[in-house]
């Protein structure tokens, strides 16, 4: 973990104090990258002890699409509680239909991303659009009328629940050269819906089809480095080696990119004292057996991604220095 105690001294060396929405300062740099290889170990915080369950906890809720934190809680992750039910602007927030009620956060738009086409019926080709829009599985919702300068006009509005997720793996079976498979998180017609905007948010994958191996990149595009980047290189790279599980490939590159990275002020002290440990060699992580190897079996089950539970995870051979805490800025 070299490269994020690297990211931490050139925050401590370079950084500006920069006042945000928490009312808590943080010491911020723009633009930071790590890229690990998986082969060499899992990137696992080891100058402290790495809250892995919470982490795994965190990624299966995600892929379960949930929204709840009470739903995350049963997980073993407790970090939505304070937004789900301590965050002024989401309890005051229409949209906020209960306790423990987050949103359409991260997973809804992973996996059931709300996708409406509005097409205007008097256009020559809207037959021939709307035909294709059913093909691909929209539905058809009805009509809508506006009045302009120009007179009346109909449209007809589809609507259907887009699994990108999904589509990456299938794509990645189909079609693995293509340099299109990612999968996001930034809906702008949500944002508001969100008890908190997406910091991780694109994830794109890239196959090696002549080594076999599957990588992937990862924007975030607000990172506390503190408490965030240990839990976010976690998830990224466990997901990595789940679709590579599932897939048939062999986990290889993480390339980890950062646009505002950050210290809050009340960090600070946790994180001299990492940089004052040496840290300890990389972990393995394992995955259970049960979950379905695509290039021993030969068989495509992508419903794994929503049956992996927290206990089909571990670390092999993890050291860590003693545990360090600090809060998090809501």
């Amino acid at each position: 973990m070299q490269q994020y105690l690297s990211l931490i001294q050139e925050i401590f060396d370079n950084g500006s104090w920069q006042d945000n929405r928490t009312g808590i300062r943080t010491l911020s740099i723009p633009g930071a990258m790590m890229k690990f290889d998986l082969q060499a170990g899992f990137p696992a915080v080891t100058t402290k002890k790495l809250a892995f369950k919470s982490a795994i906890g965190e990624l299966i809720g995600f892929l379960r699409a949930y929204r709840n934190a009470a739903d995350f809680r049963v997980l073993g992750c407790k970090v939505w509680d304070q937004n789900a039910n301590e965050n002024p602007q989401w309890l005051a927030s229409p949209y906020r239909l209960q306790d423990n009620d987050l949103g359409s956060v991260y997973g809804v738009q992973w996996r059931q991303w709300p996708a409406c086409k509005l097409i205007d019926l008097s256009q020559s080709q809207s037959t021939a659009q709307v035909a294709d829009a059913l093909r691909r599985g929209y539905q058809q919702i009805g009509n809508l009328d506006s009045i302009s300068e120009n007179g009346k006009t109909t449209s007809t509005l589809l609507y259907k629940a887009i699994d990108q997720l999904r589509q990456c793996l299938d794509t990645i079976m189909t079609d693995p050269g293509n340099r299109r498979i990612l999968f996001h998180g930034w809906n702008w017609a949500q944002l508001e819906e969100m008890a908190l905007p997406p910091c991780h948010l694109l994830y794109q994958f890239m196959v090696n089809q002549s080594k076999r191996e599957i990588s992937m990149c990862l924007y975030i595009r607000s990172n506390d480095v503190g408490l965030g980047t240990p839990f976010n290189l976690t998830e990224g790279a466990a997901l990595l080696h789940l679709v590579g599980r599932l897939t048939g490939y062999t986990p290889r590159w993480f390339t980890y990119f950062i646009g505002d990275a950050h210290i809050y002020e009340n960090h600070v002290d946790m994180l001299q004292e990492q940089l004052r440990r040496k840290p300890f060699p990389a972990p393995k992580l394992v995955l259970s057996e049960r979950i379905p190897d695509y290039a021993v079996t030969g068989k495509y089950e992508p419903e794994w991604l929503e049956k992996v539970e927290p206990g089909d995870f571990w670390l092999e051979g993890y050291e860590h220095h003693a545990p360090l805490t600090a809060p998090m800025a809501v």
